[in-house]
């Protein structure tokens, strides 16, 4: 049981901090896997100090106070200097630190990877424990660190079940971190009565920041969102970055009704992606619609917007709320448009703490335009406009527009309103020899009136489109950015720091022997470290791509995301469940079923074969997509069932589980079909190391027998 629980903290803490830090920590919107890498560094060493003699939980009270506090009163405000990739500002009045690097980066890793170095160690004894208890009750044949393994996989899938319930439920971050303290009150109260003490009041001290933090405060399952007024707008922030605000159409910008000025009330049928709080929705209802779909992902603002717009534009008959992701929801629908409306969508978080992609990145790739010409009428029209802040991003979506509808978009710009861009496409332009000119003014929140006069684009054709294969809009070009690269150099430098640190404080700990070690048992130690250390590189890299593919089965809601997680976790343990009854003896036929599954994700990336049927469509990718996951978990599997040190081994997957997230960044350059070779390497490599490793435990059992037989 307390192997579980310890397994369900990890998990559970580790994605309540990816939720909660960039709520208040605004550069870790855009980098949330920081957390997450800085997490498997610290259960790395953790689990390397499963045999010392301190108990470094006791600690875990205070260095989640000092991650709380440090949060909560720094309010770090980071700006990143780059010209190449867009990160959108807070325009938050709120008092802020302001750092002009992603140089913090490093020092959130540094304390968030202490701070599970106090979990994951008492994870690591539990699993020692287990494997040592299953061993002296079954004997040493019986496969006892895979029953340690299991049980660690069910505490994962446990805490991934309970966060997504607190996800749906929409509960706020102190019933989170409640539940992360009721988990760490049994480990405390196991020393003495003085200690349990101080400790229950630091996890206390720290619950009560974490509710004044989020006071006033609505929690969706992706932001922070906070609602306020100023006069007649209605403003939301998400975040603490400015989101949308709230008023009656006639007094927004008049982009929201440029269609109809300049084609006329003659669209019947509409679909909105990203309807958010119902401005676009008010705007399609004013002229004439006789039916909008109003798509929007997130459930709390499409609420706020039923609850508070002026307009009251959710209250219409005439509309069909549908809380979904836009990818999604063009997957399953069969209804054709007059006009499909790309809504003010704006990047404020990444898709999931696994990959760079951003929330709504797969909305504007090529397959995304595709699937919305398909949905338009003989006579449809596709509209997209926004604050692009960059020319560069409007040549993107205009190239890409302009490839799939196999036409020259009517584009123009406001260059001086943060290069707003209103973009026409589809077949009814084809009855438009001209179009009004469009207004010099742009009344919007929060900017000044000056006038700003349209210019037509004249696109860049050298900016590539995005695509489902490197989905990331909003970088200039496929390339790993400067402050990328610096941050990441730092991480590994202080990885390797610090893994070499606590591996010769072990050495100088442990008893000295006479001798030295034969030459096969230090091949075998390190065969085994490194075996384990590409088998956790590829795993990683295998969960990475398979999560951002479901997105694109599923969508990129929070509901898809914590399925795909949990669906690689059954695999691991469905997995572990057949080695444990199975003995494996060849890994050979599985690292060739595992390549062979690598190769076919490789030639058929999600969407290359088209179904009649989405329930065979979602069964076929499916299975594709996650059955390599199976067989990896077999190889890992097979290893654990002999290993003779399950926390050492742990340790060495969850260091490679590390790099492998590093080397997810490639996919910037590469794209995500890269990550496949990348896994194939790993796993190539692990196999050949397993195979070092049997023959150096082979040279290893000739020189025992050697030392111990008889001499003449």
């Amino acid at each position: 049981m307390t192997l579980f629980l310890s397994s369900f903290l990890v998990l559970f803490l580790e994605i309540a901090l990816i939720r909660w830090m960039p709520a208040y920590i605004r550069l870790l919107s855009y980098f949330s896997n920081f957390i997450l890498l800085a997490a498997f560094l610290g259960c790395g060493i953790g689990c390397m100090l499963a045999g010392a003699r301190r108990n470094l939980f006791l600690l875990f009270p205070l260095l989640l106070l000092v991650v709380v506090a440090a949060v909560d009163r720094l309010r770090l405000e980071v700006a990143v200097p780059s010209a190449t990739t867009i990160y959108f500002s807070s325009g938050t009045a709120d008092k802020v630190v302001a750092v002009e690097s992603t140089m913090l980066l490093p020092l959130l890793f540094v304390v968030v990877a202490l701070l599970f170095v106090t979990v994951a160690q008492r994870m690591a004894r539990e699993l020692e424990h287990v494997g040592r208890s299953d061993h002296l009750r079954q004997g040493v044949d019986r496969p006892a660190a895979l029953r340690a393994y299991a049980i660690n996989l069910l505490g994962s899938l446990a805490g991934v079940g309970a966060f997504a319930l607190m996800s749906w439920l929409q509960v706020p971050p102190v019933a989170w971190f409640a539940v992360a303290f009721a988990a760490a009150l049994p480990f405390l109260f196991e020393r003495r009565r003085l200690i349990a003490i101080v400790n229950i009041a630091l996890l206390a001290a720290a619950l009560v920041i974490v509710q004044r933090m989020e006071r006033g405060s609505l929690w969706s399952p992706y932001y922070k969102i906070n609602v306020s007024q100023d006069r007649d707008d209605t403003v939301v922030e998400v975040n603490n970055i400015f989101h949308q605000s709230m008023a009656p159409v006639d007094r927004k910008e008049y982009f929201y009704q440029w269609p109809y000025t300049a084609l006329g009330d003659t669209f019947d049928d509409i679909l909105i992606l990203g309807a958010g709080s119902g401005t676009d929705v008010a705007a399609a209802l004013r002229h004439g619609a006789k039916h909008v779909d109003a798509v929007e992902i997130d459930p709390v603002i499409l609420r706020l917007g039923k609850e508070r717009h002026p307009d009251r534009p959710y209250d219409d008959p005439r509309v069909t709320a549908i809380v979904d992701d836009a990818r999604h929801f063009l997957a399953t629908t069969t209804k054709r448009y007059d006009l499909v409306v790309f809504a003010l969508i704006d990047s404020l978080t990444v898709q999931s703490s696994f990959s760079g992609v951003r929330l709504e990145s797969y909305m504007f790739t090529e397959e995304s335009f595709r699937a919305v010409r398909d949905h338009l009428k003989p006579r449809g029209l596709m509209v997209l406009y926004n604050y692009f802040r960059e020319k560069w991003l409007v040549d993107r979506l205009a190239n890409t527009v302009a490839r799939v509808f196999e036409q020259e978009p009517r584009v123009h710009v406001h260059q001086e309103r943060a290069y707003l861009a209103v973009m026409l496409a589809g077949p009814r332009l084809d009855d438009a020899v001209t179009l009004p000119p469009p207004p010099a003014r742009v009344m919007a929140y929060g900017q000044a009136q000056d006038p700003s006069p349209p210019q037509p684009l004249h696109r860049d054709a050298s900016i590539i489109p995005a695509t489902d294969d490197w989905p990331f809009l909003y970088m200039r070009a496929p390339e790993l950015p400067r402050h990328y690269r610096s941050a990441l150099g730092i991480v590994l430098v202080v990885s390797a720091f610090a893994v070499i640190a606590v591996g010769s404080g072990l050495r100088r700990t442990l008893p000295t022997t006479t001798g030295s070690a034969s030459p096969s048992r230090v091949v075998s130690g390190v065969s085994r470290t490194l075996h384990f250390f590409f088998l956790g590189a590829g795993f990683m890299l295998l969960e990475t791509k398979s999560i951002v593919q479901f997105a694109l089965l599923w969508g990129s809601t929070w509901s898809s995301a914590s399925l795909a997680i949990a669906s690689v976790l059954v695999m691991a343990l469905a997995s572990a469940v057949v080695a444990s009854r199975v003995e494996i003896r060849r890994s050979g036929p599985i690292a060739a079923a595992l390549l062979g599954l690598i190769a076919l994700n490789y030639l058929l990336p999600v969407g290359r074969v088209s179904f009649s049927s989405r329930l065979v469509e979602s069964v076929f990718y499916g299975a594709l997509v996650f059955s390599p996951v199976f067989f990896a978990g077999l190889l890992f599997s097979r290893s654990f069932r002999r290993s003779s040190s399950a926390a050492a081994d742990f340790g060495a997957n969850l260091f490679g589980a590390m790099i492998g997230g590093i080397a997810e960044y490639l996919s910037l350059v590469a794209g995500y079909r890269f990550l496949l070779i990348l896994v194939a390497g790993c796993y190539l490599l692990a196999v050949l190391l397993d195979r070092q490793l049997a023959w150096a435990m082979t040279a290893d059992e000739a020189d025992r027998r050697l030392e111990s037989a008889p001499r003449a």
